[in-house]
């Protein structure tokens, strides 16, 4: 038997279990790896010479609109979290704590981050897919202050159509875009704007 025809049938059919041949074709790959921590996978080259290539494409497109990038510290105080309490309210069931510093215990228990900007954030998943959902994976995601609510609206309406351009044009994925139902927005938003694949 041939090693690629040995390959082939290591992989689920797509038909018998979706979400296993999509996990079996991104490990046959070798876009991934699973690491030793439970839900958390290695980014082999290829997985991330994809990241790397999404980053700077659409960096670039970041950038002709003026935008800038910032590096945040990987750790948040709960004290301050807890001054955005609306908007924590949806990363709390998934929020990673630290609790000692060497053999300290810490006076006030630091978050991991659950979001960022070009970086790596931690959410303790129940159900991890690579690239879909994993407990530390790598995410891009804009931030912005306006003076009044129109402002920020067409600053959203425009980085939306920004990542609908770079998905449709680059990646070649068509993609519906609009805003997500009050049950789905994020926690603390007036509204959140989506688009989805």
């Amino acid at each position: 038997m041939s090693q690629n025809k040995k390959m082939v049938e290591a992989i689920t059919p797509i038909n018998e279990d979706f979400t296993q041949w999509y996990t079996d074709i991104c490990l046959k790959a070798e876009l991934v790896d699973y690491s030793t921590v439970k839900g958390c996978v290695i980014l082999r080259p290829y997985g991330y010479a994809i990241w790397e290539n999404i980053m700077h494409l659409l960096d670039a497109r970041f950038k002709a609109t003026g935008h800038e990038n910032v590096a945040m510290p990987l750790f948040i105080p709960e004290s301050l979290l807890q001054k955005e309490k609306d908007h924590v309210e949806g990363f709390a069931p998934e929020v990673a704590w630290v609790t000692m510093g060497g053999s300290e215990p810490l006076e006030d228990r630091l978050c991991v981050r659950p979001t960022s900007q070009w970086c790596s954030v931690v959410r303790w998943e129940k159900t991890t897919r690579p690239f879909l959902r994993t407990r530390e994976f790598w995410w891009q995601e804009g931030h912005t202050i306006h003076e009044t609510a129109q402002e920020a609206i067409e600053e959203t309406e425009q980085q939306l159509e920004t990542y609908a351009d770079f998905c449709e044009n680059e990646l070649n994925i068509p993609v519906l875009k609009g805003k997500k139902t009050d049950k789905e927005k994020f926690a603390g938003a007036e509204a959140t704007y989506t688009i989805e694949a």
